[in-house]
């Protein structure tokens, strides 16, 4: 990054990678500020990354030419609402993690003063090697998409979609997607224990054919059918697995979990939190 001060509201795991991610790609600590509410969350900032932390929202927002909004979805409203004036004199950019949470939402909590991006990352980006789907309104420069870009690229791979509802299926695919691979290799490593494995052998053969097959995807040129014909070799054992899985409609069990994931994604940004809603009874 250059010399742009970033501000993050909420230090949890995303909020810790994206710091994280963000020091490794040459942003100085000095330039990072954290609003975060927790005590020990604050020390361990400062411990493991030596940024500062501080409760008061509107003191980490000093100066800072891009926010990043990283905290549950439900709360977002809370911390945005009181800040808007504070943004409104800075006029940084805000980019949004929050999962479900509309930009006409962000804008109305904002009071319209600030450039708005939604960005879908996923949980590899804890280790540096997620990918995150980025959408931003027409209304955004050029200057700030690069900038949303820069930010997130520092937890792993981008890809921008051009509508806003195509970040429901982004939260579907890569935002939901790491679990149904940890799910898949799981019941493979069941499956192999039910085969004679014991469950320690199971459980390696199976983690370690998720990480490298992963690596062999992403070095691919993403071209999955052709990975997946050379390992299915005519009348071997592959192809007999595939043949079951294939038969038990795999295609359409995925399409519909998708599908539904996608659906809860609309859902929750329908249940558009209200700020005042901790107070009420």
């Amino acid at each position: 990054m250059s010399n742009r001060r970033i501000a993050l509201l909420g230090a949890g795991n995303m909020g810790r990678a994206l710091i994280g991610g963000l020091l490794r790609s040459g942003t100085r600590a000095e330039l990072i500020s954290v609003g975060e509410h927790l005590p020990d969350a604050r020390a361990a900032l400062a411990r493991d990354f030596g940024v500062t932390a501080t409760a008061d929202n509107a003191q980490a927002l000093a100066g800072a030419a891009i926010v990043v909004l990283a905290v549950k979805p439900q709360v977002a409203a809370r911390v945005l609402a009181p800040l808007a004036p504070t943004l409104r004199d800075s006029h940084p950019l805000l980019i949004s993690v929050c999962a479900g949470t509309r930009v006409s939402s962000l804008e109305e909590w904002t009071t319209g003063t600030v450039p708005v991006v939604r960005a879908m990352p996923n949980r590899p980006a804890l280790l540096g090697a997620g990918i995150t789907g980025l959408y931003a309104p027409g209304t955004i420069s050029a200057g700030h998409r690069a900038a949303a870009e820069q930010v997130m690229r520092a937890v792993g791979e981008v890809v921008w979609v051009s509508s806003e509802d195509a970040i429901d299926a982004v939260s579907a695919l890569s935002g939901s997607g790491p679990a149904y691979f940890f799910l898949l290799a799981q019941l493979m490593a069941e499956a192999g224990e039910q085969l004679g494995l014991e469950r320690q052998a199971a459980l390696r053969l199976a983690a370690a054919t998720l990480h490298g097959s992963g690596l062999m995807a992403h070095s691919a040129d993403v071209d999955l059918p052709r990975l997946r014909a050379e390992v299915t070799s005519p009348g071997g054992t592959t192809e007999a697995a595939v043949r079951v899985l294939e038969s038990a409609d795999l295609r359409g069990t995925v399409s519909r979990a998708l599908a539904a994931a996608a659906a809860r994604s609309r859902e929750l940004a329908a249940l558009r939190p209200d700020p005042d809603a901790a107070d009420k009874p």
